[in-house]
Order: structure tokens, then C-alpha cells, then sequence
């Protein structure tokens, strides 16, 4: 299960997705975000849906990658599901005791689960076709403006991306425990609710550890570096905007014309 959790990682590729400028695709998944909250009938999900197809499509990101990373929300679109299913009141078409299921419930549930796959599966585009380095890059320009008010941006986009990076590094650590732990007699997987959670202590106890020790190792290899934040910093390469940035800008917005059109005719 942990294998198949892919946040965070970053499929190198020469796709026109991946050659776009990172701060254009930090706003374009924005514009997506609220476009896709933004609609309210399953006509607009359905806009949704498409822009994230033709996004997956431009990347050359296999889809079975993309199904793969959605296994990790499966709890969570079943619980938005259970609790739009029972707790909508509507026109009722089952009826069992104490459980009463609405034809609302079912379309709310229906609607929310396509939302929340839509969301994860678009935004997850952004890590898999941008390096660390460029995203970080991309989100301290962004927030240049805010140093004039002393805010911290340098620090602030270089905390975002290593928090974001360590996930994969983390996933594959928890697992390592998880089987050294397995190989020694641990029982993971059986009884109830508390024993569980007591079987994880064994687990959280040497997967903190390896955390703290990641964290000074790379504390440690950037002040051998000179790392001094953003102060005198230089950059190998410079990010340079260009027709195709302003184009897939465009797209996207056009998408978002498409929903609020859609909202407004229904």
C-alpha cells in the first residue's frame, strides 16, 4: 500500500507539460483548483475531468501511474461517500430501519468523490513533472513581492519543497520498518482497534529517528556547501517565460470560462 502512495515524486520527461515554466504551472493548477470548487454541476466535474485528461495526455505520465498514486485516498473517498450517502436528506429510495438513503445523498456522493479524484489527480501533475529545485525556484518568485514586508520567502519555499521531497524518502523508510519489523514476528495486521495502534509504536519509535537523522545530514551537508539562505545566491539556471507558457495559461482559464458558463445556464 505505502508503494503505491506517489506524492511528492518526480517522473523526469521532455513533454510540453514538463517544459513549462514551473511559476506558469503553479498558477494554471490554482486556476484549476478553483475552477474545479468552483462547479456545481456534473457538467463542470465532467470540465474538469477533461482538462486533467488532456493534461495527463500532454505529459506522457503513464495513466497507470496516475491510478496507482488515487489507491492512497481510497479511505477517504469512501468515507465522503458513506457520509454524503446518509446524511443528505432528500426524495428517499432505500429505507431499512435507521439507515435511509436520498437520491440527493447518492448524486452529492457521486459528485464529491468525482471532485476529490479530479483534485488529487491534477494536482499531483505539478510534482510529477517538476523537479524540486525549479519548484522551488518557482514558488520564491511568486512570493517575491512579500519580502518587502520581511516575510521570509526564501526559507518558507525552501521548507515547502523539502517537506514536499522527503514524502517519497519517508514512504520507502516506513516501509523498510514496517518489513524488518514483519520479519521479526510483528503482527501488523490483526486485532482490534487498540492493538493496532500499540503495533505501531514500534514502527513510529525508529521511523522518527531515521527523520531527525535525514534532517541533520542534510543541515549538516548544506552548511559544507556555504548555504547561507537567499543572501548573494545565484542560480545555474535562470526560469524564462515564453508563447507556450502564456498559451497553456489561456487553456486553463478558458476551462474556468467553461465552468462558470455551466453554473450559470443551470
Amino acid at each position: 500500500m505505502l508503494k503505491d502512495i506517489t506524492i511528492g515524486q518526480f517522473f523526469p520527461g521532455n513533454s510540453i507539460i514538463h517544459r513549462l515554466d514551473p511559476r506558469f504551472k503553479i498558477i494554471i493548477t490554482a486556476v484549476f483548483i478553483t475552477f474545479l470548487f468552483c462547479a456545481d454541476t456534473f457538467a463542470g466535474i465532467l470540465v474538469g475531468m477533461l482538462f486533467v485528461a488532456l493534461t495527463v495526455m500532454l505529459s506522457k505520465i503513464p495513466v497507470k501511474m496516475i491510478f496507482k498514486g488515487m489507491k492512497s485516498i481510497v479511505p477517504l473517498i469512501i468515507f465522503t461517500s458513506v457520509l454524503n450517502i446518509f446524511f443528505i436528506e432528500g426524495e428517499i429510495v432505500f429505507h431499512w430501519q435507521f439507515i435511509k438513503i436520498t437520491k440527493e445523498g447518492l448524486e452529492m456522493s457521486a459528485f464529491m468523490v468525482l471532485r476529490i479524484i479530479c483534485l488529487i489527480s491534477g494536482t499531483s501533475l505539478l510534482t510529477y513533472t517538476t523537479s524540486p529545485i525549479t519548484l522551488t525556484d518557482a514558488i520564491e518568485q511568486l512570493l517575491a513581492p512579500l519580502k518587502k514586508i520581511k516575510v521570509p520567502v526564501h526559507e518558507f519555499a525552501m521548507m515547502m519543497t523539502i517537506a514536499l521531497r522527503f514524502i517519497p524518502t519517508l514512504i520507502e523508510e516506513t516501509d523498510k520498518i514496517m518489513s524488518a519489523q514483519k520479519a521479526r514476528g510483528a503482527d501488523l495486521e490483526t486485532g482490534g482497534l487498540m492493538k493496532r495502534a500499540k503495533a505501531l509504536v514500534p514502527i513510529l519509535i525508529p521511523l522518527f529517528v531515521s527523520a531527525f537523522r535525514r534532517a541533520e545530514e542534510l543541515a549538516v551537508a548544506m552548511e559544507c556547501r556555504c548555504y547561507r539562505g537567499d543572501e548573494g545566491r545565484t542560480r545555474l539556471k535562470q526560469l524564462k517565460s515564453g508563447g507556450k507558457d502564456y498559451v497553456a495559461l489561456a487553456v486553463s482559464l478558458l476551462f474556468f470560462d467553461a465552468v462558470i458558463f455551466l453554473n450559470c445556464i443551470s
